[in-house]
């Protein structure tokens, strides 16, 4: 009976819980209690709310895509030539032989001889004499010398001295030290701090949740909040750890090197030239040229010629000639003559025409289609079962955590559990423990 009445009332504060501590099994954190349940009380048993994570199998519908071949049926349109034969009617033209008789003229020619007279002319070709004077030029080539005088130039060769000074190059070779800068490779090391870690796992102790426990007093049950033992939560941190690490690096740096460099030096000497420079000294000198200068003469010469002129006489001679002249005479001729007269004839004549004819011809095709199969997957999915355990706990047990000050105060005859003010007269409302949500 005192079991019931405890069930009882977990199943009335269940009803009125928020949803969101529905996972409590009803039993909601309540951060403060009254000062009436924490009275010391004799032994009583309650529930804890114990919980425990379990696997049930579900079903799940996936669907497969998967590849099949069917049949289908394609009509194809095929053509054939069909020929048949045909009859146009074709207009033939004929002809007929008709005689007929006609009159035509025949022409005869006939000749009759006429004696007639002529004057016929005759030319005689004759010559005379004919003496004329012609006047004829005769040219004679002549030379005649003409004396001139032309200024001719000559041209002479001297030399004269010609003293100069000259610097003339003297070289020499000259020892000397050089010195020059090289870069030799050189190997050294350095401190380098390079930024390394691990991961380390590290433990959170969580403080449990202040739940309601119920307490069965004078006045019957009622509730007291009890904080619940704590929790340890690992977690990985990252911990940042500096190494220390010689590393070798190669620098060029600078050597002096000491080098005996032969080199030249030339300098310049005086010296004395005589040079013979030759220099042309042209003159004009009189010379007496002649020259040939080749000339014409003309003179007229007369001279008599002869010419024999010709001309033509002409004279009549009468001469008795025959002719024949034709004439024509015309006399009617009876012929019987054959003319083709023309006609139109009909008939028929076969042709052959082709002509394509269409037919639909079916045929069986195969093709890949795809289908989605349906398929049960069965997959375990974690759920959190939560039960209550019976538990017993004494006057003195309960005692010590709704009372527990240090020295103590802050027990509940002040209206303070456990440090948390309460007014005794306020009923109490649940809140939500933000210890949970970590």
């Amino acid at each position: 009976m005192y079991v019931a009445k405890c069930v009882a009332v977990l199943t009335f504060v269940t009803a009125f819980a928020p949803v969101s501590i529905a996972g409590l099994c009803g039993v909601p954190s309540y951060t403060c209690c009254p000062t009436a349940a924490c009275n010391p009380t004799c032994c009583y048993t309650t529930c804890k709310v114990a919980t425990e994570t379990c696997y049930r199998n579900v079903c799940d519908t996936v669907y497969e895509p998967q590849q099949y071949t069917t049949t289908r049926t394609v009509c194809q349109t095929l053509y054939e030539d069909v020929e048949r034969t045909c009859y146009r009617t074709v207009s033939e033209t004929a002809y007929r032989e008709e005689p007929y008789t006609v009159c035509r003229q025949v022409a005869e020619t006939a000749c009759r001889e006429e004696t007639y007279c002529v004057q016929r002319p005759v030319w005689e070709t004759n010559y005379r004499e004919c003496n004329y004077t012609v006047q004829r030029q005769v040219w004679d080539d002549r030379i005649r010398e003409c004396k001139y005088t032309v200024m001719q130039p000559v041209c002479e060769t001297l030399e004269r001295e010609c003293r100069q000074v000259v610097m003339r190059p003297v070289t020499k070779t000259v020892q000397r030290e050089q010195c020059y800068t090289v870069m030799r490779p050189e190997t050294r090391t350095r401190c380098v701090r390079r930024m390394t870690g691990n991961w380390v796992t590290r433990k959170h102790c969580i403080p449990g949740r202040v739940v309601p426990r119920m307490v069965c007093g004078p006045c019957g049950p009622s509730f007291c909040m009890t904080q619940a033992p704590p929790r340890t939560v690992c977690r990985r941190v990252w911990c940042p750890r500096v190494v220390e690490q010689q590393v070798p690096y190669t620098v060029m740096v600078p050597q002096v090197v000491r080098k005996q460099c032969p080199y030249q030096t030339t300098c310049y000497v005086p010296e004395t030239i005589v040079k013979k420079i030759p220099y042309q000294v042209t003159r004009m000198v009189p010379k007496e040229m002649v020259q040939r200068i080749p000339y014409r003469t003309c003179r007229i010469e007369c001279e008599t010629k002869t010419q024999r002129i010709p001309y033509r006489t002409c004279r009549f001679v009468t001469e008795q000639k025959t002719r024949k002249i034709p004439y024509t005479v015309c006399r009617q001729v009876t012929e019987q003559r054959t003319r083709r007269i023309p006609y139109c004839v009909q008939k028929q004549i076969p042709y052959t025409t082709t002509r394509r004819v269409a037919r639909v011809v079916p045929r069986q095709v195969e093709q890949t289609c795809t289908r989605m199969v349906a398929k049960q997957v069965t997959r375990q999915v974690p759920y959190t079962r939560t039960y209550l355990v019976p538990h017993t706990v004494c006057g003195s047990a309960m005692a010590a955590p709704c009372c527990g000050g240090v020295g103590g105060a802050g027990g509940c005859a002040s209206g303070n559990c456990g440090g948390i003010k309460v007014d005794a007269n306020k009923i109490p409302t649940p809140t939500r423990d933000p210890i949970s949500e970590i």
